[in-house]
């Protein structure tokens, strides 16, 4: 029964518009502490991922959850534990794997595509707040994440707002990646670089 009652609120939650959350997607400041509807989308969140976190394992028990989670999923496999903010703001692509203790934060639209595999807490942040100390008492700042198809991004490695990473990378385990990558390379270190091609 409450089962059923989550999964038959979701689309209703997500559909509720706000300016807040238009300003959030658009890059602008917004403070979701003063929104009620951004505030009911986190709840909803946090109860999917619980759903998500707490089975068996099977592939197939998952998946009715991630598809309400996620604001596009077709295949893959979430391990728990996992976390994201509000999960309809990320698009993931085929064959997708997440690996234990993983966090998407996606104030900003998170787009991942075919043959991603995160390893264990990943970290894909397009969260961020303003430099202005005051500023920042208020506001916070969304910024998308673009990954592309057939990367791999290791362990601990930490992904920054506003980056995009092309297709065919490997981003090395404890890597941050604060800048753009291009297709076909391997990038480690921190601020995360080119290493190999």
């Amino acid at each position: 029964m409450r089962e059923a009652l989550l999964l038959s609120s979701v689309d209703a939650i997500r559909a509720r518009p706000s300016q807040e959350e238009e300003n959030m997607l658009a890059g602008r400041p917004y403070n979701p502490g003063k929104c009620d509807i951004l505030q009911s989308k986190l709840q909803l969140s946090k109860k999917l991922c619980a759903e998500i976190n707490k089975l068996d394992g099977l592939p197939s028990s998952r998946d009715k959850w991630c598809r309400k989670l996620f604001g596009k999923w077709t295949t893959g496999y979430v391990e728990p534990p996992f976390y994201a903010d509000y999960g309809c703001h990320t698009e993931v692509g085929d064959n997708f794997y997440c690996n234990h203790g993983c966090v998407i934060l996606d104030c900003g639209k998170v787009t991942i595509g075919n043959n991603v595999f995160l390893a264990p807490y990943v970290g894909i942040y397009a969260a961020t707040h303003p430099l202005d100390s005051k500023a920042r008492l208020d506001y916070e700042l969304g910024s998308p994440i673009v990954i592309g198809d057939d990367v791999w991004i290791g362990a601990n490695a930490t992904i920054c707002p506003g980056v995009t990473i092309g297709s065919r990378v490997v981003v090395a385990a404890g890597a941050v990646v604060a800048k753009d990558v291009p297709d076909g390379v391997l990038v480690a270190g921190v601020p995360a670089k080119v290493t190999a091609i």
